[in-house]
């Protein structure tokens, strides 16, 4: 049995953000699909798991950790990889990990949702999450113009955290070619040994619906 159970799915980005760090961090490690879009996460048994009835979900050591943030955070504490050096590098991590979560994430996966996998979506509602996912990359660009990662020249889970959706590039309708900096980017983390996509590192592509 593998040492770190990871509860995810392949079209959460959420989910992707531990899995990635897993395997880049070379961890013995196995994701447990969760039937999401055949309504898994409202059950009671699920609900045991975690209350929130949201993935991802790490369990480890007879411990079960919810949100990607947290579960990041406790594998920076047990690897020792992808992390700060000094209090000012560790905050600057935090500030762009809270940012993903509350907005690069937050509009950038609503939008997909809405685009690909809600059937008969409001199209007012989907251009408008379209302009506020724009203006997060945008954000995400300017930051990227200075610095060759997120918070300095290496890989953190800042890093890990705010790429957890953008590798969705077709589903999105995105052209990184728009976002020069977001491009090269997303070029240098998919250059990390051992990185995968999404659909090749989580199970559950394509949908499976029940009859």
């Amino acid at each position: 049995m593998a040492e770190y159970l990871l509860y995810g799915f392949a079209q959460s980005g959420n989910s992707y953000k531990p899995a990635l760090y897993l395997e880049l961090a070379g961890a013995d490690w196995t994701p447990r699909f969760v039937d999401f879009f055949n309504g898994e996460t409202r059950t009671p048994a699920y609900r045991q798991i975690n209350v929130m009835g949201e993935v991802p979900v790490l369990e480890h050591k007879g411990q079960h950790l919810a949100q990607s943030g947290v579960i990041l955070d406790y594998l920076l504490e047990q690897f020792g990889k992808y992390g700060w050096n000094g209090d000012g590098e560790r905050r600057e991590i935090l500030r762009w990990l809270l940012w993903d979560n509350h907005k690069l994430t937050s509009y950038t996966a609503t939008y997909r949702f809405l685009r690909v996998l809600m059937p008969n979506p409001n199209p007012v509602v989907v251009e408008e999450f379209r302009k506020r996912a724009e203006s997060s990359w945008k954000i995400l660009d300017t930051q990227l113009s200075g610095t060759r990662y997120l918070v300095g020249d290496r890989l953190t889970i800042a890093d890990i955290s705010a790429c957890g959706y953008l590798f969705f590039d077709d589903e999105l309708g995105v052209d990184w070619n728009q976002y020069p900096n977001v491009r090269d980017w997303l070029q240098r983390i998919r250059s990390e040994p051992g990185w995968k996509h999404p659909y090749d590192l989580l199970p559950g592509h394509p949908i499976q619906k029940r009859a």
